[in-house]
């Protein structure tokens, strides 16, 4: 039995070396492609949608979110940092693959989650084992964007503007950012995320 795949990259010339590759295996065959997150999949025509993270208009989180209940995703992209991960994960993707991995493993990745299996790149069963192993440190998505924020020199009154809340919220979500991350202001917090690739 030939496994569908469905292939949404926002680059033609990797969708193209994708597909060669993907098709060059005798139980694979691409038989649709998108460019955005925003991609239509009919659950009825592909067994496995094989998506990157970061695109335009919609990113590969928001089309897993669409679809994970329906069609297994594998994540295949070139970020392996926590952040993307655990977003990936808990939108419900099964694989979680990186673009240098060798073609047999990519193969491999693509049949297991097919099948509904998890697949994970060795880097990142590391970073979600660590995770599982201090939950307490986990941050929240929302935290995750104002780590992000923070990097900019955003004041509290600017980052309240942007995510549309108020400012006491803000420091809420700083006082749990510090707490999870062990620091007590924002420059230790930026740097300890950068150290734990959450950024």
């Amino acid at each position: 039995m030939t496994i569908r795949v469905m292939l949404i990259d926002d680059h033609p010339v990797v969708r193209a070396g994708l597909r060669a590759i993907v098709d060059s295996f005798e139980d694979l065959e691409v038989v649709a492609e998108g460019t955005d997150g925003t991609a239509d999949v009919d659950a009825n025509a592909v067994d496995v949608v094989v998506c990157d993270i970061q695109m335009p208009n919609a990113d590969g989180i928001e089309l897993t979110k669409k679809v994970a209940g329906d069609v297994p995703v594998l994540i295949l992209t070139t970020y392996d940092t926590e952040g993307d991960v655990i977003a990936a994960v808990e939108a419900g993707a099964l694989g979680y693959l990186l673009k240098d991995a060798p073609e047999d493993k990519l193969h491999d990745a693509i049949v297991a989650t097919a099948k509904g299996q998890r697949t994970l790149a060795p880097e990142v069963a590391g970073l979600l084992a660590a995770r599982i192993g201090k939950p307490r440190e986990a941050l929240s998505r929302r935290e995750r964007e104002i780590l992000e924020g923070l990097t900019t020199g955003a004041s509290n009154r600017e980052l309240a503007q942007q995510f549309f809340v108020s400012e006491a919220t803000i420091k809420t979500h700083l006082i749990h950012i510090y707490d999870k991350l062990g620091v007590d202001n924002r420059t230790a917090a930026v740097t300890v995320a950068r150290q734990r690739r959450l950024l």
